[in-house]
């Protein structure tokens, strides 16, 4: 697996990264085939692993994802996970909670899920419209000034409340969607580079749902049949040239998806065949 750095960091992270959530919401596999992904993932070069306290069923079920990784990894030291704090799930809805006394509890609770005495990457999962960012980031700074975690990112931002929030401690990573469908967050991505900031892009091949209709578009099958690869190895190769940061962070519920998302590690997607996909209008309904 090719390696990058995070953020200005200077530490080495894997090209590509594993999202975990799927293995720990509504339709999650059983628990033994989620620690085979686990370490299926891991043993193919994606070192680098995302989860959240929240990826769970419910209220009652907070930080299954997180006890899960440290089950299967925790004994890795070649692993590097990074948690998230700023949502609930009450009766397995997801609301916002970014307010200081909520990540702090949550804090303490990703600490207790995942054995660790320090977090290494420590992420607000999205800023609460009821909760002043200022505040919320201020709580993170806190807590990194305790010790609880040693790197500080975001997900679901825009480019002002990245800089707003380097004003108050250093950021070195953003997380947003981004994928062929959902294009939003390019803008995002390529302000993350020219900061030097890594961008871990969630969903690159869109989520369950319109990952399973990425075969249908000519583009894709072509590309596929030239490179030999999959189309979903292609869509990633598509996610990372979007600019010099960005790492995808694909998920996958079975051992064969995981490995095939690896690697797309290796594979260059000359100027020309960016801009076909570029060009192609994929539908999401």
């Amino acid at each position: 697996m090719q390696t990058t750095t995070l953020g200005d960091t200077g530490e080495t992270i894997s090209a590509i990264g594993f999202g975990g959530m799927p293995l720990s919401i509504q339709g999650r596999p059983p628990e033994e085939q989620g620690r085979h992904v686990l370490v299926a993932a891991a043993d193919a070069g994606m070192t680098l692993i995302d989860t959240a306290d929240v990826y769970c069923l419910d209220d009652r079920d907070i930080g299954h994802n997180e006890r899960l990784i440290a089950s299967a990894l925790g004994n890795r030291d070649d692993v590097r996970i990074a948690t998230k704090a700023g949502l609930r799930r009450p009766r397995g809805a997801w609301t916002n909670d970014a307010s200081p006394e909520h990540i702090r509890e949550a804090c303490e609770q990703s600490l207790r899920s995942l054995n660790r005495e320090q977090l290494w990457l420590y992420q607000l999962h999205a800023p609460d419209p009821k909760v002043a960012f200022e505040k919320s980031v201020e709580a993170f700074a806190e807590l990194q000034r305790e010790g609880k975690f040693r790197h500080f990112g975001l997900s679901n931002v825009s480019v002002a409340q990245i800089d707003k929030a380097r004003s108050i401690l250093p950021v070195v990573s953003v997380q947003n969607r981004l994928n062929p469908c959902f294009r939003e967050s390019v803008k995002v991505a390529k302000a993350c580079a020219e900061r030097n900031i890594t961008f871990l892009a969630y969903s690159p091949v869109g989520g369950g749902r319109l990952a399973k209709k990425l075969p249908q578009f000519d583009v894709l099958i072509e590309l596929a049949r030239k490179h030999d690869r999959s189309v979903h190895a292609i869509v990633i190769a598509w996610v990372r040239a979007q600019a010099a940061t960005v790492v995808p962070i694909p998920a996958a519920r079975t051992v064969e998806h995981a490995v095939d998302s690896a690697k797309a590690a290796d594979l260059v997607l000359a100027p020309d065949e960016i801009l076909a996909i570029d060009e192609t209008e994929f539908d999401r309904s």
